[in-house]
């Protein structure tokens, strides 16, 4: 049977399509990413703007891969970047855990990111990467794999820390005070860097920095493996 003249205008227009994405895969990835990492920031903005429909979609779509925890979130347009715990308890009136993700901010405190700042700091780490390997695609190995899963132990090792502490109570856990490692410093450091999460406590910061290690160390191990894939699928 013999195709007409719109079926196989069809398929080459859809062959053209899928000759141009594996040409320019690696710029279809970032611009991707990019949009994936960066829509959580739309939701406080939204909500400054006065389009709370729009904000609540986002702030719904994220909450699927992220517990969205306000004392674990930055804020935009209030007073503070973070909050403590004790704060949103005050204003919200529950740490239950159901009560603290739907808490996303008012006009005085701002609005939540709607990602936490370890999302943050993975996801936005892995776009770096792919940004980075664009640039210098032609000098990078790819990471051995035992490598990177050197680089992602620590983000296993803090997540896991954080799951338990959480079982004995939002505000209650050992990682909520800190207090072996304030023991272990002799308690050099401020108090707010031992207790709580906010930015520059320890907490925050293990996040951060565990974050940009396993982001950076997968996008190094992943891409310079598919180029070569891709490569060849497009001769």
């Amino acid at each position: 049977m013999v195709n007409s003249p719109t079926q196989r205008y069809s398929a080459g227009t859809l062959n053209r399509v899928a000759a141009w994405i594996l040409q320019r895969w690696l710029l279809v990835i970032n611009v991707l990413v990019g949009f994936y990492v960066l829509t959580p920031f739309a939701a406080p903005i939204l909500m400054k703007t006065g389009l709370n429909n729009q904000a609540y979609v986002v702030y719904v779509f994220y909450s699927t891969q992220c517990h969205q925890l306000p004392e674990r979130s930055y804020f935009l347009f209030g007073q503070s970047l973070t909050y403590p715990l004790d704060l949103i308890n005050t204003v919200r009136g529950s740490t239950a855990v159901l009560t603290l993700r739907q808490f996303i901010g008012n006009d005085q405190m701002g609005y939540k990111v709607a990602w936490s700042d370890r999302m943050i700091s993975l996801y936005t780490s892995v776009w770096l990467g792919g940004l980075l390997y664009a640039l210098w695609r032609r000098r990078l190995r790819p990471l051995p794999l035992v490598l990177a899963g050197v680089l992602l132990i620590p983000i296993l090792l803090d997540g896991g820390a954080h799951f338990i502490s959480d079982l004995q109570g939002f505000g209650q856990g050992f990682h909520d005070t800190n207090a072996w490692l304030r023991a272990l410093t002799g308690g050099a450091f401020p108090l707010t860097f031992y207790a709580g999460d906010g930015w520059g406590s320890f907490n925050s910061i293990t996040r951060l920095w565990t974050g940009v290690l396993a982001g950076l160390a997968l996008a190094w191990a992943i891409l310079p493996r598919i180029d070569p894939i891709i490569t060849n699928a497009s001769k």
